[in-house]
């Protein structure tokens, strides 16, 4: 067998357990999709797939009439009552543990 080196990597956990759950179904274990990512890489000679900034259009409120910005202010509603949205505070607690600050 050939010898082997650990690579540890910091993942969201629920991101690894959609990876694994799609992973076990192809019934690769999340170390070999690891390994076949890394083999890629160094075939292609860097990601191994198109990587984009997504596209994203900056909205002024001043240019929205009453009611896109009502519908606007309804999605933002929405985002909070379903939970994915978080209070500054969190955000920046959270940043604090992460940098140790």
């Amino acid at each position: 067998m050939a010898r082997t080196s650990n690579v540890f990597a910091r993942v969201e956990p629920q991101l690894k357990e959609q990876a694994e759950d799609v992973l076990d179904k192809l019934g690769i274990p999340m170390s070999n999709a690891i390994g076949l990512f890394l083999r890629q890489v160094v075939l292609q000679r860097g990601i191994p797939f198109e990587m984009k900034l997504p596209e994203s259009k900056i909205i002024s409120m001043h240019s929205l009439t009453k009611q896109q910005l009502d519908a606007e202010i309804a999605k933002g509603v929405e985002d909070v009552r379903a939970g994915r949205a978080r209070s500054a505070k969190d955000v920046f607690e959270d940043f604090d543990k992460e940098y140790n600050i």
